[in-house]
Parts: structure tokens; sequence; C-alpha cells
């Protein structure tokens, strides 16, 4: 168990290595943070910590850093959570455009994250699988192009961008969306697909150029039985000097874009810790994710923020729960 005093010279190294990203020495802790100890007795302690696994040394300095074992004590145990007025006045402009969308309010959240902590943000809606199709809606743009919406029970949309290499009648496809919101109303999303192979024959019967709108209709639906993070700000990671490796930086994105990860993310994995409020911390190697989750109709949603080890944890963890706090208050029922 460690020490009064040992838990105070933690707490001074991490904030000042999540400030410097340098090596923390003992006359920086005594100086700087006035620590009423002698340069000795806090070099003890931090060698102390260092046995224990709160701290490690590194070979450019004499100084320490914190651990993943050090930053989950400081954030299980010293984490003060407190927004400041300019942080929420930041945040409260997401939502003072009251006919966002949810999925826009959730794009513009990671954008704002992304800016104000200069790390990345992802952002994952709620479960596909539990969702039903609503309604089918068409905007033509030209001969060959159209938007097509796709909206669902819970109010999530997909948009996607139909483009054909033929000229194609575009009352032929308001026609086929009309069809198939008629046959495909309340279909599960993850049944979509199996459902359009049945009405295929319909199109055949109705549509001269049925082959090409059943391609576009079920590889739009497709999108929607693939769980996906949608991640902003990934270049800003390249500024972090713990990934100035260009071959590391790639690993990271690549393990961010990895299924298993989204797994993780989605159940309560046994590194993962509750912080108290909506939010949770998982670490992975040197990287940290921090996120929260909220409800949208019973359903779960989930904001993050992705980073080095050395992030401001009390800051990201504030922001992260104020912003489910107003998404459940927006959308939380419908």
């Amino acid at each position: 168990m460690l020490t009064k005093r040992q838990i105070e010279i933690l707490k001074s190294t991490v904030e000042e290595f999540i400030q410097t990203a340098e090596p923390v020495g003992s006359k920086t802790l005594m100086t700087k943070y006035h620590l009423p100890y002698s340069s000795a007795t806090i070099r003890n302690d931090m060698q102390a910590l260092e046995n224990e696994g709160y701290l490690e040394k590194t070979h450019t300095s004499s100084g320490r850093i914190p651990s993943t074992k050090g930053y989950r004590f400081y954030c299980e145990n010293l984490l003060e959570t407190k927004l400041d007025a300019k942080m929420e006045l930041m945040l409260d402009n997401i939502f003072i455009d009251r006919t966002l969308s949810f999925e826009d309010a959730m794009d513009e959240s990671c954008r704002v994250l992304a800016n104000m902590t200069n790390l990345t943000t992802g952002s994952l809606g709620p479960d596909s699988s539990r969702q039903c199709l609503s309604h089918i809606r068409l905007f033509p743009m030209s001969d060959t192009t159209a938007i097509v919406v796709f909206i669902t029970d819970l109010g999530h949309t997909e948009n996607r961008t139909f483009t054909f290499n033929d000229s194609l009648d575009m009352d032929d496809l308001q026609k086929c969306c009309e069809l198939l919101n008629d046959r495909l109303k309340g279909t599960p999303l993850d049944e979509l697909v199996e459902k359009m192979e049945e009405i295929k024959p319909i199109l055949v019967d109705q549509f001269g150029k049925a082959d090409m709108l059943y391609k576009a209709f079920v590889a739009a639906f497709m999108k929607f039985t693939t769980d996906r993070v949608n991640f902003t700000g990934t270049e800003n990671l390249m500024y972090q000097p713990e990934f100035n490796d260009v071959n590391q930086l790639r690993e990271i994105v690549s393990t961010l874009k990895d299924q298993s990860t989204l797994n993780r993310l989605k159940a309560n994995a046994p590194m993962a810790l509750k912080t108290g409020t909506s939010s949770e911390l998982m670490w992975m190697d040197n990287m940290a994710i921090a996120s929260t989750s909220f409800k949208v109709n019973n359903e779960d949603a989930r904001l993050m923020v992705v980073g080095p080890t050395r992030m401001n944890y009390d800051a990201i963890i504030s922001m992260l729960d104020y912003i489910a706090e107003k998404m459940e208050q927006y959308f939380g029922t419908k």
C-alpha cells in the first residue's frame, strides 16, 4: 500500500509529465510543486514507486515517467473532473443548432474534441443489428446520380450517393424506393440483404435496369450490418512525441481500424477502468482510450478520445462526461 507521501509524489509526477512530456526528477517536484520534503526523500520514494511498478526509469535521463499502472492508480484514485467555463462554452456550441441530427451532433462532437485535445476522437452509434429500417428517401441530383437516405427506427441515418454508368429514369428509381419502403419497412437491418434477395424477382419484373438498382441498394444495406468506428483527427497523433516513429504511427492507426479493437471497446474488457462517472478508460500498449457511453432510445452510443498514455485525463473525462449528458438530453428518447 502506498503511503500518503508516495501518493502525493506520484500525483505530482503524473501531472508534470502530462504537461511536459519530459522525465521528472526529484528536484523538479520539490521546487515546482513545493513538496515539503528533501530531494533525497523524494528520490527514495520515486525509487520505491519504480520498484512497485508505478513509475519507470528512462534510458536518456535520471528522471522517471509514469507507467500504465501509475496512470491507472492516478485515474482510479486522484482524478479531479471539473469542466472549466471556457471548455463548457465551447462544448455548448455543438448543440446550438437544434436541427442537428444525431449523426451530425456526433460528428461535430468528434471534431470539437479533436481540436480541443489535439488528439484523435472516435464515435460509435447504436448497434445496427438492433435497429429496423423505417424509411428510404430519394434526392435526384442528375440523370446518373441520386442521393438516397436510409432512416432507422432509432433515427440513425445513412446517406449514399448512387452513381450509375448509364442514365437512369429517376421515376423508376423513385418507384423502386416506394416499393422498398412498402416491402422492407420494419425489417431488422441485419436482415435487409436477405430480404432484398427475396424481392429481387419483383424488381426484375417491374424495372428495366433492375440488376443495377439491386446491386446499388444491396451495397448500401451492407454498410448497415458492419459495426464501424469513425475516427476524426488521426493526424493529431503525428504531433505527439510518443508517436514520432512513422512505422509505430502506422501500426496505431491500423489498430484503431481493427475490428477486434471495436469489440474490446464494446465489451467490458478486464483492462477497462470505470471512472465513477459515465466514462471509462483502457490502455493498450502505450496508447490510452478514454470513452463515454450514453443511451439513444435504450441503445448504447459511444464517444472516445485516443492518444498516448500521457493525456490530460482530468480535462478529457470532464469533456466526455459533459457531452454524454448533453447527448442524452437531446437524443436520449424520441
